[in-house]
């Protein structure tokens, strides 16, 4: 070695490794600290905290449907229940081949080929173990599954509720449907109140009354893993489960069922008004006018609720919007037709009202209205005229020419104001959606509705074909109906409604709602008493356009006939009802209320492109009427 190489201090590499093994010590001292300090944190301060974030993972909460209200109708028949039925159901999981699988489900028809790329979208939406609803099955439809349940590993059938409307097509644009929640749904819905649900009402008493017929959502705890799988269910223990304490720890709120709804609607004369519509188009309303219960509500044709709620196929539903005769059109409230004649009787009010006529005044018609210092020619529906007639005639034979004058008379702002009175031009207020105002046309509507300049708004052969229910002039079926009441009631005027009462399923109690009065038409008793028996005089008088159809009737009908023209002929022309299109036929209108001395029904009946009121919608209002009295004992009127 040599001699000029150091040795090794050893007193110094002591120092430094002693002095590394302090700071060493001193480090995990702090670390030890800090790992104190964290566990005192987690387990001491933060406790509570992290023990629920922990449960949370532990447990999920599973949404409970509840059970959708019933519908009954006044007499306690059931028009909407809830029966059970079969679900086909796949968990995605189990499933080896998802898109053969649907394909095999649907060459044995159990789900619809045009929704086969959808509910495979819906499929793979979901986590693999979820359950997925893929349709609606009926009893035959199960029984074919099950034999081939071997075939559909994955695949199963469970119970459940679907919609059920025990009297199909009755009443289903009153009652309405419900059918899957849509992304239009979606947005106006709270959709916590819907987790568990999948149907929702669509239209009618369905629609509006949705938040107390669906009732409040329920939840219930279960275990799960981390991947989100069910360990521990409290509605179904197995032997792996956990103890008895355990699913004893588990919260359940159940759901609240939603409440059941009495209607006004009296389902027989449903029935029959709809029986009495077979094979039209029009609509029927009848109403109670001391205090306007909907007794029926008829639009024709109609259609059958329950393919909605068993989930109706797209090609099926293109069918029925393709369908000309719109069978999902609710015409009763919705629909808007010229009133024709049936506006006479409100207008022969208004002249004793505001022009204080002398009833018994008689004028010449000779078949056809001049206005002075003008050639055309107004023509009355008797080409003859009625020769000389009051107002009481005018209404019984529907003349046009006295009606022609007493327009003009009248002027356009008095139509407008008098007729409003009764509920025209203005949606009526009935407690279901989808309802139209109508027009009663007026001078400021005219000017509005095609920008005329102030000094060309309105025409004075405008005023004169008001009179008689053409023109602009546009009513409902319902507002026709309600102003009948209005009339039979000699103007207490209620608004239209169907839910009349409500009851809570839990409890048992049962809520009734009140008529809500909409005010008075306030006109002189004998002017009421006039009109009455002027509108008796159409079913009662033999020259009254409604004495064939009522004759024999053994309650006493006040009426009044309208046939409403859908395009206008020519002065020149005569209508040929034979050379006319079907669809460009004349409307026939009837309005009524019975018993004529003291009224408990009050209706209107539209028949579109049916002719004349006396021919198409008088009978219809009588098959109506006779069924509302069957078993009433009413004196035969004298004739």
């Amino acid at each position: 070695m040599n001699a000029a190489t150091p040795l090794k201090d050893h007193w110094k590499e002591q120092r430094l490794f002693l002095s590394r093994l302090v700071a060493a010590g001193v480090i995990m001292l702090l670390l030890t600290g800090v790992l104190v300090y964290r566990l005192v944190q987690l387990q001491i301060v933060d406790y509570q905290l992290f023990s629920e974030l922990s449960q949370g993972n532990r447990l999920r909460i599973e949404p409970l449907a509840p059970t959708r209200g019933l519908v009954y109708d006044r007499n306690g028949n059931v028009l909407a229940e809830n029966l059970p039925a079969w679900e086909l159901v796949l968990t995605p999981e189990q499933v080896p081949d998802l898109e053969t699988t649907l394909a095999e489900l649907v060459r044995i028809g159990l789900v619809d080929v045009e929704q086969q790329n959808a509910l495979a979208t819906l499929v793979r939406s979901h986590r693999r173990f979820e359950n997925v609803m893929l349709s609606n099955l009926s009893d035959e439809q199960a029984a074919r599954f099950a034999v081939r349940r071997h075939q559909f590993p994955g695949v199963d059938i469970r119970e459940g509720l679907i919609r059920h409307y025990p009297y199909g097509e009755a009443a289903a644009h009153a009652i309405g449907y419900v059918a899957s929640i849509s992304s239009a749904d979606l947005e106006v819905i709270e959709r916590r109140e819907y987790a568990a649900t999948s149907h929702i009402g669509k239209t009618g008493i369905e629609r509006g009354f949705e938040i107390e017929l669906h009732g409040g959502v329920g939840y219930r705890q279960q275990v799960v893993n981390a991947q989100g799988r069910v360990l521990l269910d409290p509605a179904s223990r197995t032997e792996s489960a956990p103890s008895a304490s355990a699913i004893s720890n588990l919260e359940t709120l159940w759901p609240v069922p939603g409440r059941n709804l009495t209607l006004s609607l009296d389902i027989e004369l449903q029935l029959a008004a709809e029986a009495a519509m077979a094979g039209l188009r029009g609509a029927v309303v009848a109403i109670d006018p001391r205090n306007g219960d909907v007794l029926a509500l008829v639009s024709a044709p109609g259609f059958d609720p329950n393919r909605f709620a068993t989930g109706l196929s797209q090609q099926d539903f293109k069918a029925l919007n393709s369908d000309p005769d719109n069978p999902l059109f609710h015409r009763a409230l919705a629909g808007t037709y010229p009133p024709g004649s049936v506006v006479k009787p409100f207008l022969g009010l208004a002249a004793l009202h505001h022009l204080e006529i002398e009833p018994s005044a008689r004028e010449m018609c000779p078949g056809f209205f001049v206005l002075p210092g003008n050639t055309h020619r107004y023509r009355d529906w008797r080409p003859q005229g009625h020769g000389l007639v009051d107002l009481h005639d005018a209404i019984v034979q529907s003349c046009d020419v006295f009606y022609y004058r007493l327009a003009v008379e009248l002027g356009i702002d008095t139509i407008e104001q008098f007729l409003k009175s009764f509920g025209f031009g203005a949606p009526t207020g009935i407690d279901i959606s989808g309802e139209r105002g109508g027009v009663v046309p007026s001078r400021e509507w005219k000017r509005t509705r095609f920008s005329r300049r102030e000094d060309q708004v309105w025409f004075p052969g405008e005023t004169v074909i008001t009179g008689i229910g053409q023109g602009f002039t546009a009513v409902t079926p319902i507002q026709l109906a309600h102003a009948t009441a209005v009339l039979a009631s000699r103007g207490t005027a209620y608004r239209p409604r169907l839910v009349i009462a409500a009851e809570d399923r839990v409890t048992g109690d049962v809520t009734e709602f009140m008529p809500i009065g909409l005010g008075r038409v306030e006109v002189e008793e004998s002017q009421w008493q006039y009109i009455h028996e002027a509108m008796l005089g159409v079913t009662e008088e033999p020259q009254g356009s409604g004495f064939t159809a009522m004759r024999g009737a053994p309650y006493r009908v006040a009426g009044k006939t309208g046939t409403a023209q859908v395009y206008s002929i020519a002065q020149e022309e005569e209508y040929d009802e034979e050379n006319v299109a079907e669809r460009l036929r004349d409307h026939g209108l009837f309005i009524a209320f019975a018993p004529a001395e003291n009224p408990v029904i009050s209706l209107a009946v539209v028949v579109e492109n049916g002719g004349g009121g006396a021919s198409a919608a008088a009978p219809v209002a009588r098959a109506v009427l006779d069924a509302f009295f069957a078993g009433e004992e009413y004196v035969t009127r004298e004739h």
